[in-house]
C-alpha cells in the first residue's frame, strides 16, 4: 500500500454525524474484490442525482474541495455495515485522511490496514477545523509529528495514534507486506521442514 508520510490540501468538511459505510459505498457496487475502480462511486447516493449528473450541492462536488484529499467529519464517521470497500473508494478517490471525533471500530481498523489515517480529535477541536475546512483553509497533517498544522503555522492539534500502526503507514506495510518483512525466516522454516517432513512439499 502507499506509504503516508505528509498531506496537505483544503479539506472538505462534512460536518453531519453518524456517515455510514452505504453512504460511502453503496452495496450494489460491492462486486469486486479489487482495491482500486471504487473511486467512481464513492458517496454515490450523495454526490449524482437520479439522472446520473452531479449534485452541486454536495461538498466533493464543488471546487477547490473536489480535489480534497482530506476530510473533517463529524462524529462516528464509518458506523453501519463492516465493508473495506470503504476506504478503498476514499483512497481510490483521492482521500488520505478523515479527521473525526470517532469512528466505528471497524471501519477505523480497516482504515490502517489499506493506508487511510483516520485521526480521532476533541469536540472543540473538530469545530476549528470544521471551520478552517469551511474557510478553504490549507491544512497540513504530519504523520511523523502527529500534527495537524494550518498552512501558516498559527495553529496546531496534535492527535494520538498507535506506534506499530503509525510504523505500517510510514512504511506502506499491509499485512502482507508484514509478512513478508519476515520472508527470510518463513524460507528458512521451509527448508528445515522440507528435510523433516518431506511428504509436506509434493
Amino acid at each position: 500500500m502507499e506509504k503516508f508520510d505528509v498531506v496537505s490540501g483544503i479539506a472538505a468538511p462534512m460536518p453531519r454525524p453518524n456517515i455510514d459505510t452505504d453512504q460511502i459505498i453503496p452495496a450494489r457496487f460491492l462486486r469486486t474484490t479489487k482495491r482500486t475502480g471504487l473511486g467512481i462511486y464513492l458517496f454515490n447516493e450523495l454526490r449524482f442525482k437520479p439522472d446520473g449528473s452531479e449534485n452541486p450541492s454536495f461538498i466533493l462536488n464543488q471546487p477547490p474541495y473536489r480535489d480534497s484529499a482530506l476530510i473533517v467529519a463529524g462524529d462516528n464517521f464509518g458506523c453501519g455495515s463492516s465493508r473495506e470497500h470503504a476506504p478503498w473508494a476514499l483512497l481510490d478517490f483521492g482521500i488520505r485522511c478523515v479527521i473525526s471525533t470517532g469512528f466505528a471500530d471497524i471501519f477505523f481498523n480497516n482504515c490502517f490496514k489499506n493506508g487511510l489515517l483516520p485521526i480521532v480529535v476533541n469536540a472543540k477541536e473538530l469545530a476549528f477545523l470544521m471551520r478552517e475546512a469551511e474557510n478553504q483553509t490549507p491544512l497540513t497533517v504530519n504523520l511523523d509529528k502527529q500534527t495537524i498544522n494550518l498552512l501558516d503555522d498559527t495553529s496546531t492539534v496534535s492527535f494520538d495514534v498507535d506506534p506499530f500502526r503509525k510504523h505500517c503507514l510510514r512504511n506502506g506495510l499491509d499485512d502482507i507486506g508484514l509478512t513478508l518483512e519476515k520472508e527470510d525466516k518463513i524460507t528458512a522454516f521451509e527448508e528445515i521442514q522440507k528435510s523433516n517432513q518431506p511428504w509436506l512439499y509434493p
